[in-house]
């Protein structure tokens, strides 16, 4: 719900939706910061991560999760959890562990350890018979930069094995895989998976603002983001729907 009427505003797509989603990253919320949180931005997240092995540490899980869950908002457990179990061989228990706290997503990645792609896809594969699986390509290694066909042909593998959203990796501090150091966008890479991958398969880690405007520019108002901090979700649907500065006319003129 909306406080007023603006006329030749961008238009949202409707939760529950398939694209225009805003992933929140989950550091360590408390329940008492996660009910204060979707008091105020709920209407607007449509997915939670909670980075990537902070649920292993964090205390008071299952009512946490069940904030989350009884708001109707899906979440997650971050890749590298699922990582942590596949190097100790332990894929059986990560699948029990699934079970046990009730999650209907999960992360399948490959940033932190080495998997040959045909063993990941066959993760994803086993993995989506159970829960829906959201994939993750790219590394988190800032020595590890990929051609875009193999970006391209890694995604195209993971879609095919059975992902329902492929997320493109930069870390919760966006500077590595899609961006370089300094947290710029690799246009041209961008601009190649593109061609070959439709816009709404994909999640673009975006937490710096700048990237997010980049993004939003590019693909429109509906475009996937993740890795938003709690504090950036409001923020951001102000940028989606032209109504800050960085957007501002650049949503005038197309209306």
């Amino acid at each position: 719900m909306l406080n007023y009427i603006l006329k030749n505003v961008p238009v949202r797509t409707e939760k529950p939706r398939d694209h225009g989603l805003t992933m929140v990253m989950d550091k360590g919320l408390s329940v008492r910061e996660i009910e204060d949180l979707l008091e105020v931005a709920g209407p607007h997240i449509d997915i939670v991560k909670l980075g990537w092995t902070t649920s292993y540490v964090t205390p008071n899980l299952s009512r946490k999760l069940k904030v989350y869950q009884d708001a109707g908002i899906p979440v997650y457990f971050g890749g590298t959890l699922f990582e942590a179990f596949i190097i100790r061989n332990q894929f059986d228990d990560y699948r029990r562990i699934l079970d046990k706290y009730g999650m209907k997503h999960a992360e399948v990645s490959d940033g932190s350890i080495d998997i040959p792609h045909e063993e990941k896809c066959e993760y994803i594969r086993k993995l989506s018979e159970q829960v829906t699986v959201i994939s993750e390509v790219g590394s988190k290694d800032a020595q590890k930069i990929f051609a875009p066909y193999k970006w391209i042909k890694l995604m195209k593998a993971e879609l095919d094995a059975g992902s329902w959203k492929l997320i493109a990796e930069s870390r919760e501090g966006g500077n590595v895989g899609i961006y370089r150091e300094s947290g710029e966008v690799r246009e041209g890479l961008i601009d190649e998976i593109l061609t070959e991958i439709p816009k709404d398969k994909i999640i673009w880690e975006a937490p710096q603002k700048d990237q997010q405007v980049w993004f939003i520019k590019l693909v429109g108002t509906n475009v996937n983001l993740g890795n938003i901090a709690p504090a950036e979700v409001i923020p951001l649907e102000t940028i989606r729907l032209g109504l800050r500065g960085d957007t501002f006319n650049h949503f005038i003129n197309s209306l």
